[in-house]
């Protein structure tokens, strides 16, 4: 059970967020707002649902996603309280950040993915559970049962290196890197092999959004792919403006398979990647009220700026 107050204007967590406690708060907040619709995109490997919401009824679709890692799942926490942010600002009437939201909902339709990966979530935070992955997931993370650092989906693939953008170069980085199914950086036997992300990629297909964030943590970045002078480089720079993250290229393995860089660099959609706060991933709970009062601009602007 959630340990908030359901009656509070502002939810408030006290515990690390799994896939349950997300789901309770989502259903608290669903209940409370009407402006709020919960959907279900797909379904995990071990069949937890990935809840879409979304926020307006306006032609640009803006899209948010957070916890394509599983040690990462503080972006859900920074994306649930933005939307319970919005919806109580809206309830009350009350302008935010300089906007109507209103005409903000009217003009826009935010669709927001809190945790694309909750079976990595609920590695990070609880541990393998008794499924028929868990003897080959310990193998995996080394013989560990300390999986607080894993920020793959529950088949050991990295969710982010797993899109149709320079993914040869990168299974030739892998081999020579000896990089196989585990903890982090393999990318699956081929784009969109996984159900997280390729339901991500049908739903990108579909809406055909105006701009896509994505949350990760940590470095206090934000990354627009690699072209100098695109669309996401110039989003960047606003979003830079608006949260004091410095804006920084994607080099290297960070560069092949990223959803940033499949939007931006294949579909020329604009696309960035926020490194919320700074630190060791996972970054402690603790953390989460500063790193959202840090963005809480840029997150409420950033659907007008396209």
């Amino acid at each position: 059970m959630l340990s908030i107050d359901p009656n509070a204007e502002l939810l408030d967590f006290c515990e690390p967020l799994t896939h349950a406690a997300m789901t309770e708060y989502l259903a608290i907040l669903a209940d409370r707002y009407g402006i709020l619709t919960v959907s279900t995109l797909a379904q995990s490997i071990l069949s937890r649902s990935i809840p879409l919401l979304r926020l307006g009824t306006g032609d640009k679709s803006i899209l948010y996603v957070g916890a394509h890692h599983g040690s990462e799942w503080l972006t859900s926490v920074l994306l649930l309280r933005f939307v319970n942010d919005l919806c109580s600002c809206h309830a009350a009437n009350k302008p935010s950040e300089g906007l109507l939201l209103s005409y903000l909902l009217s003009t826009r339709s935010i669709y927001i993915l809190p945790m694309l990966n909750p079976d990595g979530v609920d590695l990070s935070i609880n541990g393998a559970e008794d499924s028929l992955l868990r003897e080959r997931q310990i193998r995996q993370n080394g013989g560990s049962t300390d999986f607080t650092h894993w920020q793959a989906n529950a088949r050991g693939v990295d969710l982010n290196h797993n899109y149709n953008v320079g993914f040869l170069s990168y299974k030739k980085w892998e081999r020579e890197n000896a990089i196989t199914a585990g903890r982090t950086r393999y990318s699956g036997e081929c784009p969109e092999s996984e159900p997280e992300s390729a339901a991500l990629a049908a739903l990108i297909r579909t809406l055909s959004p105006t701009l896509v964030l994505t949350l990760h943590t940590q470095g206090e970045e934000i990354y627009y792919g690699k072209r100098e002078g695109s669309a996401s480089h110039k989003l960047a720079e606003q979003l830079s403006r608006l949260s004091g993250y410095r804006t920084a290229r994607a080099e290297g393995p960070a560069a092949y398979g990223g959803l940033t860089d499949w939007l931006s660099d294949e579909l020329d959609i604009p696309a960035c990647t926020l490194e919320c706060g700074i630190g060791e991933n996972p970054l402690p709970l603790s953390d989460y009220p500063a790193i959202y009062a840090g963005l809480r601009r840029a997150l409420f602007i950033a659907p007008t700026l396209l």
